[in-house]
């Protein structure tokens, strides 16, 4: 399945998703998905973004590292179903709403955290969603300055 689709699902998923243990587990989806998605760009996708996507992989992985893996039936994984990553920008605007919103989601849990440990898991997982974000920031902008460079290059 295609990446924006995916993302487009999870982020219904995130925003359908009602008591703590369903929301957390749309963040893992979600860090997952950013997971794969990073991982198949940094070995498909342009050069410029490969260290950047590699980056992602690594933050997204411990993004859902800090959070307990949620029981999934077979099929469920989100990430798993990823086929097809037709339109980087696209991807990587999407994905960059959708690690914003697990941050909201994850401020949200973590101001009524009923323990110390569910609190101190949300201020992981927001850290690692926040700088998942700025790795897609910086691959949305190294995708600009290539795009830009193309017509220079063109034109002289």
């Amino acid at each position: 399945m295609d990446a924006v689709r995916l993302i487009l699902t999870s982020r219904r998923a995130l925003a359908g998703s009602g008591e703590v243990p369903e929301i957390l587990t749309e963040v893992w989806q979600a860090q997952a998905l950013a997971q794969a998605i990073g991982s198949r760009l940094a070995v498909f996708g342009p050069p410029e973004l490969r260290g950047e996507a590699l980056g992602l992989t690594e933050l997204a992985g411990r993004g859902c590292g800090v959070l307990d893996a949620p029981e999934l039936a077979p099929g469920e994984l989100r990430a798993a179903q990823l086929t097809e990553l037709s339109d980087a920008r696209q991807a990587l605007l999407h994905l960059g709403s959708l690690l914003g919103e697990v941050s909201i989601a994850l401020v949200g849990i973590t101001c009524a955290a009923p323990d110390e440990g569910t609190y101190w898991q949300c201020m992981e997982a927001i850290d690692a969603a926040d700088e998942s974000r700025d790795r897609v920031r910086e691959m949305l902008r190294k995708l600009t300055a290539r795009e830009q460079a193309v017509p220079a290059r063109e034109a002289g």
